[in-house]
Protein backbone atom coordinates (compact mmCIF):
# COMPACT_ATOMS: atom_id res chain seq x y z
CA UNK A 1 0.00 0.00 0.00
CA UNK A 2 1.13 3.89 0.63
CA UNK A 3 4.45 3.53 1.43
CA UNK A 4 5.28 -0.17 1.14
CA UNK A 5 3.71 -1.28 -1.93
CA UNK A 6 1.43 0.39 -4.95
CA UNK A 7 -2.25 0.00 -4.69
CA UNK A 8 -3.11 -2.09 -7.93
CA UNK A 9 -5.93 -0.59 -9.79
CA UNK A 10 -8.06 -2.57 -12.45
CA UNK A 11 -9.92 0.33 -15.00
CA UNK A 12 -13.30 -1.01 -15.87
CA UNK A 13 -15.51 1.10 -18.13
CA UNK A 14 -17.04 0.65 -22.04
CA UNK A 15 -16.53 4.17 -22.84
CA UNK A 16 -12.82 4.42 -24.12
CA UNK A 17 -12.48 8.46 -23.18
CA UNK A 18 -13.11 7.51 -19.85
CA UNK A 19 -10.80 4.48 -19.70
CA UNK A 20 -8.28 6.26 -20.69
CA UNK A 21 -8.73 9.24 -18.72
CA UNK A 22 -8.85 7.50 -15.81
CA UNK A 23 -6.26 5.11 -16.35
CA UNK A 24 -4.07 8.45 -17.25
CA UNK A 25 -4.63 9.99 -13.90
CA UNK A 26 -4.46 6.71 -12.09
CA UNK A 27 -0.40 6.46 -13.65
CA UNK A 28 0.24 10.04 -12.45
CA UNK A 29 -1.00 9.02 -8.38
CA UNK A 30 2.09 8.13 -6.58
CA UNK A 31 1.93 5.05 -5.01
CA UNK A 32 -0.78 3.89 -7.50
CA UNK A 33 -0.54 1.43 -10.29
CA UNK A 34 -2.64 0.51 -13.67
CA UNK A 35 -2.42 -2.89 -13.91
CA UNK A 36 -4.86 -2.95 -16.69
CA UNK A 37 -8.26 -2.11 -18.22
CA UNK A 38 -11.39 -3.73 -18.98
CA UNK A 39 -14.35 -2.87 -21.38
CA UNK A 40 -16.98 -4.96 -19.75
CA UNK A 41 -17.94 -6.60 -16.60
CA UNK A 42 -16.95 -10.37 -17.82
CA UNK A 43 -13.48 -9.24 -19.21
CA UNK A 44 -13.15 -7.45 -15.63
CA UNK A 45 -13.83 -10.58 -13.73
CA UNK A 46 -11.33 -12.49 -16.00
CA UNK A 47 -8.11 -9.86 -15.48
CA UNK A 48 -9.30 -9.65 -11.74
CA UNK A 49 -7.61 -13.46 -11.47
CA UNK A 50 -4.98 -12.93 -13.91
CA UNK A 51 -3.88 -9.49 -12.53
CA UNK A 52 -4.56 -9.52 -8.85
CA UNK A 53 -5.57 -6.05 -8.31
CA UNK A 54 -6.14 -4.42 -4.64
CA UNK A 55 -9.08 -2.13 -6.44
CA UNK A 56 -11.27 -1.96 -9.21
CA UNK A 57 -12.78 1.72 -11.09
CA UNK A 58 -16.15 0.20 -11.70
CA UNK A 59 -18.16 1.66 -14.36
CA UNK A 60 -21.86 1.45 -13.02
CA UNK A 61 -23.55 1.34 -16.53
CA UNK A 62 -22.20 -1.11 -18.83
CA UNK A 63 -23.15 -3.09 -21.65
CA UNK A 64 -22.74 -8.03 -20.82
CA UNK A 65 -22.76 -7.03 -17.39
CA UNK A 66 -22.87 -3.81 -15.21
CA UNK A 67 -21.34 -2.74 -11.74
CA UNK A 68 -23.41 -4.29 -9.75
CA UNK A 69 -23.51 -7.74 -11.53
CA UNK A 70 -19.68 -7.63 -11.45
CA UNK A 71 -19.80 -6.88 -7.54
CA UNK A 72 -22.21 -9.72 -6.98
CA UNK A 73 -20.07 -11.99 -8.68
CA UNK A 74 -16.61 -10.76 -6.77
CA UNK A 75 -18.89 -11.45 -3.34
CA UNK A 76 -20.42 -14.19 -4.53
CA UNK A 77 -16.83 -15.74 -5.24
CA UNK A 78 -14.76 -13.69 -2.35
CA UNK A 79 -12.27 -12.24 -4.69
CA UNK A 80 -10.82 -10.40 -2.36
CA UNK A 81 -10.83 -6.90 -4.47
CA UNK A 82 -12.26 -3.56 -3.43
CA UNK A 83 -14.05 -0.76 -5.70
CA UNK A 84 -14.77 2.73 -6.39
CA UNK A 85 -17.81 3.05 -8.54
CA UNK A 86 -17.74 5.19 -11.55
CA UNK A 87 -21.09 7.42 -11.82
CA UNK A 88 -23.38 9.27 -13.61
CA UNK A 89 -25.63 12.26 -12.07
CA UNK A 90 -29.26 10.98 -12.83
CA UNK A 91 -31.39 9.40 -10.65
CA UNK A 92 -30.82 6.10 -12.12
CA UNK A 93 -27.44 6.44 -11.76
CA UNK A 94 -27.79 7.54 -8.49
CA UNK A 95 -30.03 4.36 -7.24
CA UNK A 96 -27.54 1.75 -8.80
CA UNK A 97 -24.86 3.63 -7.55
CA UNK A 98 -26.47 3.47 -3.62
CA UNK A 99 -27.14 -0.56 -4.71
CA UNK A 100 -23.60 -0.92 -5.12
CA UNK A 101 -22.21 0.89 -1.98
CA UNK A 102 -24.68 -1.18 0.12
CA UNK A 103 -23.30 -4.57 -1.53
CA UNK A 104 -19.73 -3.23 -0.01
CA UNK A 105 -17.90 -0.91 -2.77
CA UNK A 106 -15.76 1.50 -1.11
CA UNK A 107 -16.83 4.64 -2.59
CA UNK A 108 -18.05 6.52 -5.89
CA UNK A 109 -17.25 9.04 -7.95
CA UNK A 110 -19.47 11.08 -10.77
CA UNK A 111 -18.66 10.93 -13.94
CA UNK A 112 -17.37 14.82 -15.06
CA UNK A 113 -20.19 17.38 -15.95
CA UNK A 114 -17.78 19.57 -17.80
CA UNK A 115 -17.15 19.12 -21.26
CA UNK A 116 -13.86 20.41 -21.50
CA UNK A 117 -11.03 17.35 -21.24
CA UNK A 118 -8.35 19.31 -19.36
CA UNK A 119 -11.50 20.18 -16.56
CA UNK A 120 -12.87 16.83 -17.06
CA UNK A 121 -9.69 15.46 -16.04
CA UNK A 122 -8.97 17.33 -13.56
CA UNK A 123 -12.05 16.47 -11.49
CA UNK A 124 -11.82 13.26 -11.85
CA UNK A 125 -8.45 13.88 -10.32
CA UNK A 126 -9.70 15.83 -7.61
CA UNK A 127 -12.40 12.75 -6.87
CA UNK A 128 -10.80 10.01 -7.60
CA UNK A 129 -7.17 10.58 -5.65
CA UNK A 130 -8.44 10.73 -2.23
CA UNK A 131 -10.69 7.91 -2.38
CA UNK A 132 -7.59 5.23 -3.36
CA UNK A 133 -5.34 7.18 -0.69
CA UNK A 134 -8.09 6.14 1.99
CA UNK A 135 -8.59 2.93 0.66
CA UNK A 136 -4.75 2.14 0.94
CA UNK A 137 -4.87 3.05 4.42
CA UNK A 138 -8.25 1.28 5.34
CA UNK A 139 -8.35 -1.55 7.40
CA UNK A 140 -11.86 -2.80 6.12
CA UNK A 141 -11.92 -1.62 2.68
CA UNK A 142 -10.74 -4.87 1.06
CA UNK A 143 -13.60 -6.82 3.02
CA UNK A 144 -16.53 -4.79 2.41
CA UNK A 145 -17.40 -7.03 -0.29
CA UNK A 146 -17.69 -10.16 1.45
CA UNK A 147 -21.31 -11.14 2.75
CA UNK A 148 -19.49 -11.86 6.28
CA UNK A 149 -18.50 -7.71 6.32
CA UNK A 150 -21.40 -6.71 8.76
CA UNK A 151 -19.65 -5.08 11.59
CA UNK A 152 -20.22 -7.00 14.57
CA UNK A 153 -21.59 -5.74 18.36
CA UNK A 154 -18.39 -5.20 19.98
CA UNK A 155 -17.65 -3.01 22.81
CA UNK A 156 -18.61 0.55 24.31
CA UNK A 157 -16.13 3.05 26.25
CA UNK A 158 -16.50 6.08 27.45
CA UNK A 159 -13.92 8.74 27.70
CA UNK A 160 -15.80 10.74 30.28
CA UNK A 161 -18.39 9.04 32.73
CA UNK A 162 -21.97 8.33 30.57
CA UNK A 163 -24.59 11.25 31.48
CA UNK A 164 -26.77 10.27 34.35
CA UNK A 165 -29.22 12.75 36.19
CA UNK A 166 -27.86 14.26 39.14
CA UNK A 167 -29.62 13.01 42.82
CA UNK A 168 -32.62 15.33 43.06
CA UNK A 169 -31.93 17.49 40.03
CA UNK A 170 -32.41 15.52 36.91
CA UNK A 171 -29.26 17.05 35.54
CA UNK A 172 -25.72 16.12 34.90
CA UNK A 173 -22.66 18.21 35.58
CA UNK A 174 -19.68 17.07 33.71
CA UNK A 175 -16.24 19.47 32.37
CA UNK A 176 -15.86 20.49 28.87
CA UNK A 177 -12.78 20.73 26.78
CA UNK A 178 -12.01 23.82 28.43
CA UNK A 179 -12.80 22.79 32.16
CA UNK A 180 -15.42 24.66 32.81
CA UNK A 181 -19.11 23.08 33.98
CA UNK A 182 -21.36 22.38 31.88
CA UNK A 183 -25.15 21.66 32.54
CA UNK A 184 -26.72 18.04 30.94
CA UNK A 185 -30.76 18.33 31.51
CA UNK A 186 -31.59 14.71 31.24
CA UNK A 187 -32.46 13.06 27.94
CA UNK A 188 -31.70 14.84 24.39
CA UNK A 189 -34.35 15.61 22.31
CA UNK A 190 -32.72 15.40 19.04
CA UNK A 191 -29.88 13.15 17.35
CA UNK A 192 -27.86 14.47 14.52
CA UNK A 193 -25.47 12.51 12.91
CA UNK A 194 -21.94 13.24 10.87
CA UNK A 195 -20.61 10.66 8.11
CA UNK A 196 -19.05 9.84 4.87
CA UNK A 197 -17.30 7.42 2.98
CA UNK A 198 -18.71 4.33 3.89
CA UNK A 199 -21.74 6.24 5.21
CA UNK A 200 -24.92 4.18 3.28
CA UNK A 201 -23.36 1.16 4.34
CA UNK A 202 -22.74 1.81 8.00
CA UNK A 203 -26.50 3.99 8.01
CA UNK A 204 -28.07 0.83 6.65
CA UNK A 205 -26.53 -1.33 9.44
CA UNK A 206 -27.23 1.04 12.09
CA UNK A 207 -30.56 2.78 11.34
CA UNK A 208 -32.84 0.06 11.14
CA UNK A 209 -31.37 -0.69 15.02
CA UNK A 210 -33.78 2.11 16.06
CA UNK A 211 -36.73 1.74 16.89
CA UNK A 212 -40.12 2.91 15.26
CA UNK A 213 -40.73 5.27 18.80
CA UNK A 214 -37.76 7.17 19.06
CA UNK A 215 -39.42 9.61 19.97
CA UNK A 216 -37.38 12.41 18.89
CA UNK A 217 -36.20 13.62 15.21
CA UNK A 218 -32.94 12.34 13.68
CA UNK A 219 -31.32 14.61 11.03
CA UNK A 220 -28.15 13.66 9.17
CA UNK A 221 -25.64 15.16 7.15
CA UNK A 222 -24.14 12.51 4.64
CA UNK A 223 -21.94 13.88 2.12
CA UNK A 224 -23.32 13.20 -1.23
CA UNK A 225 -23.56 14.85 -4.16
CA UNK A 226 -27.69 16.20 -5.23
CA UNK A 227 -29.92 13.19 -6.43
CA UNK A 228 -28.19 10.73 -4.58
CA UNK A 229 -28.84 11.82 -0.90
CA UNK A 230 -32.90 10.95 -2.52
CA UNK A 231 -31.71 7.59 -3.47
CA UNK A 232 -30.32 7.14 -0.41
CA UNK A 233 -33.51 8.52 1.93
CA UNK A 234 -35.54 6.01 -0.32
CA UNK A 235 -33.44 2.82 0.46
CA UNK A 236 -33.10 3.52 3.87
CA UNK A 237 -37.04 4.14 4.29
CA UNK A 238 -38.12 0.61 3.23
CA UNK A 239 -35.03 -0.93 5.93
CA UNK A 240 -36.06 1.29 8.99
CA UNK A 241 -38.72 1.53 11.91
CA UNK A 242 -38.26 5.23 11.83
CA UNK A 243 -39.65 7.57 8.57
CA UNK A 244 -36.55 8.22 6.21
CA UNK A 245 -37.16 11.26 3.87
CA UNK A 246 -34.54 13.87 2.26
CA UNK A 247 -35.30 17.45 4.05
CA UNK A 248 -37.56 19.99 2.56
CA UNK A 249 -37.26 23.82 2.94
CA UNK A 250 -39.89 25.17 5.49
CA UNK A 251 -40.99 21.80 7.05
CA UNK A 252 -41.36 21.35 11.12
CA UNK A 253 -39.34 18.49 12.26
CA UNK A 254 -41.20 15.96 14.27
CA UNK A 255 -40.10 12.61 16.22
CA UNK A 256 -39.33 9.60 14.30
CA UNK A 257 -38.43 10.63 11.57
CA UNK A 258 -34.68 11.53 10.08
CA UNK A 259 -33.99 13.45 8.01
CA UNK A 260 -31.13 13.57 5.42
CA UNK A 261 -29.63 17.00 3.95
CA UNK A 262 -30.17 17.23 0.31
CA UNK A 263 -26.68 17.00 -1.31
CA UNK A 264 -25.36 19.70 -2.82
CA UNK A 265 -27.06 22.19 -0.42
CA UNK A 266 -26.57 23.18 3.23
CA UNK A 267 -28.83 22.31 5.80
CA UNK A 268 -29.43 24.09 9.39
CA UNK A 269 -32.17 24.64 12.29
CA UNK A 270 -34.17 27.64 12.64
CA UNK A 271 -36.89 28.97 14.75
CA UNK A 272 -40.61 27.99 13.59
CA UNK A 273 -42.82 30.22 13.15
CA UNK A 274 -44.93 30.09 16.04
CA UNK A 275 -42.04 30.02 18.19
CA UNK A 276 -42.04 26.47 19.78
CA UNK A 277 -41.22 24.31 16.95
CA UNK A 278 -37.97 24.12 15.07
CA UNK A 279 -38.03 23.99 10.93
CA UNK A 280 -35.22 23.24 8.42
CA UNK A 281 -33.92 25.59 6.41
CA UNK A 282 -32.19 24.45 3.03
CA UNK A 283 -29.57 26.74 1.96
CA UNK A 284 -27.40 27.76 -0.60
CA UNK A 285 -24.54 28.74 1.07
CA UNK A 286 -20.98 27.98 0.85
CA UNK A 287 -19.19 24.54 0.94
CA UNK A 288 -17.56 24.28 4.79
CA UNK A 289 -14.15 22.19 4.79
CA UNK A 290 -14.92 21.40 1.16
CA UNK A 291 -18.22 19.90 1.83
CA UNK A 292 -21.53 20.99 0.74
CA UNK A 293 -23.68 19.23 2.79
CA UNK A 294 -21.62 20.13 5.87
CA UNK A 295 -21.50 18.72 9.26
CA UNK A 296 -20.23 21.51 10.80
CA UNK A 297 -23.07 23.60 9.44
CA UNK A 298 -25.83 21.84 10.39
CA UNK A 299 -24.06 20.80 14.50
CA UNK A 300 -23.47 24.26 14.78
CA UNK A 301 -27.41 25.24 14.58
CA UNK A 302 -28.37 22.57 16.14
CA UNK A 303 -26.79 23.74 19.44
CA UNK A 304 -28.27 27.10 19.08
CA UNK A 305 -32.13 25.46 20.30
CA UNK A 306 -30.89 22.32 22.16
CA UNK A 307 -28.34 22.99 24.50
CA UNK A 308 -27.90 20.57 27.07
CA UNK A 309 -30.41 18.04 25.07
CA UNK A 310 -27.96 16.87 21.92
CA UNK A 311 -26.87 13.98 21.42
CA UNK A 312 -24.89 14.02 18.27
CA UNK A 313 -22.89 11.09 16.71
CA UNK A 314 -20.00 11.36 14.24
CA UNK A 315 -19.14 8.68 11.84
CA UNK A 316 -16.80 6.73 9.25
CA UNK A 317 -15.68 8.92 6.96
CA UNK A 318 -12.59 11.28 5.27
CA UNK A 319 -11.65 15.35 6.79
CA UNK A 320 -12.57 16.30 9.82
CA UNK A 321 -15.75 17.69 8.77
CA UNK A 322 -17.86 17.81 11.88
CA UNK A 323 -14.76 18.50 14.55
CA UNK A 324 -15.67 21.83 14.86
CA UNK A 325 -19.21 21.82 15.19
CA UNK A 326 -18.53 19.07 17.74
CA UNK A 327 -16.26 21.72 19.88
CA UNK A 328 -19.64 23.64 20.04
CA UNK A 329 -21.73 21.58 21.09
CA UNK A 330 -19.51 20.25 23.88
CA UNK A 331 -19.58 23.43 24.92
CA UNK A 332 -23.12 23.36 25.37
CA UNK A 333 -23.55 20.16 27.23
CA UNK A 334 -24.09 17.88 24.30
CA UNK A 335 -23.78 14.40 24.39
CA UNK A 336 -21.57 12.96 21.80
CA UNK A 337 -21.12 9.31 20.34
CA UNK A 338 -18.10 8.43 18.25
CA UNK A 339 -17.02 5.52 16.01
CA UNK A 340 -14.65 3.77 17.03
CA UNK A 341 -11.57 3.05 14.61
CA UNK A 342 -12.17 -0.47 14.54
CA UNK A 343 -15.24 -0.52 12.61
CA UNK A 344 -15.03 2.77 10.41
CA UNK A 345 -14.33 2.49 7.07
CA UNK A 346 -12.09 5.58 7.06
CA UNK A 347 -10.91 6.65 10.81
CA UNK A 348 -10.64 10.38 9.83
CA UNK A 349 -14.21 12.27 11.04
CA UNK A 350 -14.17 10.39 14.61
CA UNK A 351 -10.53 10.73 15.02
CA UNK A 352 -9.99 14.52 15.25
CA UNK A 353 -13.18 14.73 17.92
CA UNK A 354 -11.07 11.64 19.61
CA UNK A 355 -7.86 13.28 20.16
CA UNK A 356 -9.78 16.94 21.68
CA UNK A 357 -11.61 15.17 24.00
CA UNK A 358 -15.17 15.27 22.59
CA UNK A 359 -16.25 12.02 22.75
CA UNK A 360 -18.35 10.80 25.28
CA UNK A 361 -19.10 7.36 24.45
CA UNK A 362 -16.55 5.72 21.56
CA UNK A 363 -18.94 2.78 20.08
CA UNK A 364 -18.38 0.49 17.36
CA UNK A 365 -21.01 0.08 14.36
CA UNK A 366 -22.95 -2.43 16.13
CA UNK A 367 -23.55 -0.44 19.27
CA UNK A 368 -23.90 3.00 18.26
CA UNK A 369 -27.98 1.97 17.98
CA UNK A 370 -28.39 1.08 21.22
CA UNK A 371 -26.08 4.55 22.68
CA UNK A 372 -28.74 6.69 20.80
CA UNK A 373 -31.68 4.88 22.14
CA UNK A 374 -29.84 5.54 25.92
CA UNK A 375 -29.23 8.92 25.68
CA UNK A 376 -32.98 9.63 24.69
CA UNK A 377 -34.85 7.08 26.87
Amino acid sequence: MIGRKNLRVLVVDDTIVYRKAISDIIEEIPGVELVGVAHNGKIALAKITSLKPDILTLDIEMPEMNGIEVLEEIQKHHLGVGAIMVSTLTAEGSDMTLRALELGAFDFILKPQSKNQTEGKREIRAALQPILQAYARSRLGSSLLHKTGRIPPGKTTFSTPPPRPAAGQGMTVRPTPSGSPAVRRGKSEIIAIGISTGGPNALTQMLPRLPGDLGVPVLIVQHMPPVFTKSLAASLDKKCQLTVKEAENGENILPNIVYIAPGGKQMKLVAGTDGLHRRIKITDDPPENSCKPSVDYLFRSVGDYYVGRTTAVIMTGMGSDGTKGLGILKSKSAFIIGQDEASCIVYGMPKAPAEHGYLDVVAPLGKIADEIVKSVK
